[in-house]
């Protein structure tokens, strides 16, 4: 009965190839991506075209969740420093915000702060490319807004489980359906040929001990996730008190001591990512 469950759920989700919501741009550039003869300038052409998609994505690149705050000009200066992972995560955030915002109250917000939250861990571990962390933070909630939105009725049973019975949403999910929005993330990360460092990072994040070839990420967004939690910027569907993997200290090597550093570097940056709007 689970797995009948499992199966007709995974295919509601993976029809969100139907919604309006990711542009078509992607796919075109993702194509391109594949052509060993194809260029950043091509690429960015093809971005460009979209100028409500171009403004967002340049928005967000220069936002201090980066580390570039207000320095990068155009698409193909984003794509040259920040690789085009990176900037697709972007593109997939930035084009699923109106259904984020509709489908949960505060979960932009608290998908943002967890972004920034994962680029600030990344850099105290001295882990590289510390932008692709980001990416797995921005979208490491991204399941539970597909679930919302292609799911209204067990979206709401989940819901009520967090209200009537003091759940974390996670818990509640895995009640009600058998499983949390971490699985739905991977099929979406597959779905869409995500790497598998934000892969990992956006289905391995609650547990980040299961990840199997990209534990830091996996690491440093559930360290994020906690983060973002302590200070209650946005939410994730619960008001339960985080809670923090030792293990996944440990994985970055950093102490319980370092993250009085952390936090503080996270609380000075989160004023300017909370004016970010990306309307």
């Amino acid at each position: 009965m689970e797995e009948d469950l499992k199966t007709s759920v995974k295919g509601q989700i993976l029809s969100i190839k139907d919604l309006p919501t990711l542009p078509k741009v992607l796919d075109e550039v993702s194509r391109l991506v594949q052509d060993p003869n194809a260029n950043t300038d091509e690429i960015a052409k093809i971005i460009s075209r979209d100028q409500v998609l171009s403004a967002k994505v340049l928005k967000m690149v220069n936002s201090p969740v980066y580390g570039f705050p207000g320095r990068i000009g155009t698409v193909q200066h984003a794509l040259v420093l920040l690789g085009f992972n990176v900037v697709r995560g972007i593109i997939i955030s930035t084009s699923v915000f109106d259904m984020m915002i509709k489908a949960m109250e505060g979960l932009w917000e608290h998908s943002l702060g967890c972004a920034l939250a994962a680029n600030v861990v990344a850099r105290a571990a001295g882990l590289a490319d510390p932008e692709e962390y980001s990416v797995a933070g921005l979208l490491h909630d991204l399941g539970k807004v597909v679930a919302a939105v292609q799911m209204p009725e067990l979206h709401e049973a989940v819901s009520q489980a967090v209200r009537e019975q003091d759940l974390r949403w996670f818990e509640a999910e895995r009640a009600v359906m058998g499983f949390g929005h971490d699985r739905i993330n991977a099929w979406l990360a597959r779905h869409w040929n995500l790497p598998g460092n934000i892969r990992e990072g956006m289905s391995h994040h609650h547990s980040p001990e299961t990840a199997q070839l990209y534990p830091e990420t996996a690491a440093a967004v559930h360290i994020g996730d906690w983060i973002v939690r302590i200070y209650e910027y946005g939410t994730g569907g619960d008001d339960q008190a985080a809670v923090l993997s030792k293990k996944a200290l440990d994985m970055l090597k950093l102490k319980l001591s370092d993250m009085d550093r952390i936090l503080d570097e996270f609380a000075g940056q989160l004023a300017e990512v909370s004016d970010l709007d990306m309307a």
